[in-house]
């Protein structure tokens, strides 16, 4: 089953209409402000089958698996395209 993260991971990153400047990904990340740390679509390298890679601040590239993915909007309209169930 192909996650509902990737799907709308590739349908940012590929479909016209979507520009990936509009959009932003809040993961689990432990130790940040309130746990979740934001990272800008565009930073977004590769869609993997297990996770994505992004291009982080001090330029170099992390893996972070889709099961810590926490939600996926559009940072203008506010349109939420994934929002991870508790």
């Amino acid at each position: 089953m192909v996650s509902r993260v990737r799907e709308a991971l590739n349908k940012i990153r590929w479909h016209k209409g979507f520009d990936p400047k509009d959009y932003e990904v809040h993961i689990l990340h432990r130790g940040a402000l309130g746990d979740v740390k934001v990272i800008p679509a565009s930073c977004i390298t590769d869609i993997l089958s297990e996770g994505f890679k992004f291009k982080d601040v001090d330029g170099g590239e992390k893996v972070i698996p889709y099961h810590r993915v926490l939600l996926i909007r559009n940072r203008v309209s506010g349109n939420v395209l994934f929002a991870k169930s508790e």
